[in-house]
């Protein structure tokens, strides 16, 4: 009865070196795939204030006013029919879903190339480059001479967005609301593929008539005090594709080196059962 041999310390090795690789691979992967890694500064990111949209030109705005006097309120909103450009219809100086309101249309105010709105009641107002806030200070500066206790709702009916590159459902996006974060807006877009760079995010955005372009790092939780994480109207994202998107996919990476481990590792037990 041939006597068996104990294994090779060399074959030992062999056996354990894919073993590692895999299990150091997988580490590194997960790095590269989780977002906002490390220590937060909590004390500093909770007094980060979030910004405000502002108005663009191409915009369109539901606006409405109100007052103790819906009958002289009704001159300086839209009527259903609506003016050139506009449509939304607007309560006789009530808010909506009380007496004498009635439902807005999706028309509203188009802000012009020129960063104009035609207002009803007051003519041209120049209003690119204004937040909701600072619009409503000016209406209210305006329309306080004609009307008591004046106040209004400023919404954005085309809150656009675009998410392009490794993302699992890029598109278009427009939002009902006026403030989303980057995070929420990946999250619209079915968050990056397992190919998607976290660490190197484009951002593009339009800021009086010039495009700003900025690269930002998921991976990082400074990533929340940076101007960008809250998004404007028009802001375009774009996902870059990793390396071993280009070169090969990662899942038939792993594959093949868990068939070369059983390979090798079936051979190794071979040869030390039958080598002597």
């Amino acid at each position: 009865m041939p006597i068996l041999r104990r294994p090779n310390r060399l074959w030992i090795l062999v056996l354990l070196l894919p073993a590692l690789a895999c299990l150091f691979g997988s580490c590194a992967n997960t790095r590269r795939i989780t977002l906002m890694q490390g220590q937060f500064d909590t004390a500093r990111l909770s007094q980060i204030n979030v910004p405000e949209p502002l108005i663009q030109n191409g915009d369109q705005l539901n606006i409405i006013v109100y007052s103790d006097n819906p009958a002289a309120t009704a001159l300086y909103n839209q009527s259903v029919t609506g003016a050139p450009g506009g449509g939304a219809a607007a309560g006789a100086g009530s808010p909506a879903g009380t007496s004498g309101s009635s439902t807005p249309s999706t028309g509203g105010y188009l802000v012009d190339d020129s960063g104009y709105i035609q207002f009803q009641g007051l003519g041209p107002l120049h209003i690119s480059g204004m937040t909701q806030s600072q619009l409503k200070d000016t209406l209210g500066a305006k329309l306080s001479v004609y009307l008591k206790n004046v106040y209004f709702t400023v919404r954005f009916l085309n809150y656009r967005f675009t998410v392009l590159g490794e993302i699992n459902k890029p598109g278009v996006f427009n939002i009902p609301g006026a403030r989303i974060s980057l995070l929420e807006a990946l999250g619209l877009a079915g968050d990056l593929t397992f190919y998607g760079r976290r660490d190197n995010v484009l951002f593009i955005r339009v800021n009086n008539g010039k495009r700003e372009f900025a690269r930002l790092d998921l991976t990082k939780p400074e990533i929340m005090a940076s101007p960008y994480f809250y998004l404007q109207p028009n802001d375009v994202i774009i996902v870059e594709a990793s390396k071993g998107r280009v070169a090969a996919s990662d899942q038939v990476t792993y594959r093949n080196i868990t068939i070369a481990s059983a390979i090798v590792s079936t051979l190794a037990i071979i040869y030390s059962i039958f080598h002597k």
